[in-house]
């Protein structure tokens, strides 16, 4: 795909400015780099990565475009009691599919922080398990002592009904979402 421009002139200038510079360019979206005198660029194709030389007289551009079939994020469904909690074991045990669960609170930042980390997770493994999440001030205590928490961000999986592993997250949100994966692994 090639990228469409109000005005290719500032978009050929902005490309040999970075050219003149040696600059790697990678903004997301382009993958450029200099090499004596072309543009070497990787492209897209048949799911495949395919090298490509562009001539400087050939300049082109394309854009690597995120697959859109399938969301980049999953939002979260809320558990409000203890009657919604056996409903959705009951239904994981039916699909014998494992849940994780996010008990989290309003007023924790590291829970706030790292709740979207986890919906983009929960897009990963869109098909093989359910992300859910339950504020604890907002739901009965009676849930909260079943869930046996003591520390938030708690995140638990929960398999055949009963809690399998869960992961305490008071360090930085990229190492609780790895930790997560790994343990999302070892039951899917």
């Amino acid at each position: 795909m090639s990228v469409l421009a109000a005005n290719s002139q500032i978009l050929s200038r902005e490309i040999y400015q970075r050219y003149q510079q040696q600059q790697l360019w990678n903004n997301g979206s382009c993958l450029f780099s200099p090499k004596n005198s072309r543009y070497f660029g990787s492209d897209w194709k048949d799911r495949k990565w395919k090298n490509k030389i562009v001539r400087s007289r050939e300049w082109r551009v394309q854009a690597l475009w995120p697959d859109l079939s399938r969301p980049s994020a999953i939002e979260m469904e809320p558990i409000n009691d203890s009657d919604h909690l056996d409903q959705i074991l009951a239904r994981a045990r039916q699909l014998s599919q494992p849940i994780i669960i996010d008990w989290m609170a309003a007023w924790c930042r590291k829970c706030i922080y790292l709740k979207p980390k986890l919906e983009k997770l929960a897009a990963e493994f869109d098909t093989k398990i359910k992300f859910y999440y339950v504020d604890v001030n907002k739901v009965p205590q009676a849930l909260v002592k079943r869930g046996n928490i003591s520390k938030m961000p708690t995140i638990q999986l929960w398999k055949d009904g009963e809690m399998k592993e869960e992961v305490i997250g008071g360090h930085k949100a990229w190492l609780v979402t790895e930790e997560v994966r790994q343990m999302i692994k070892k039951f899917v």
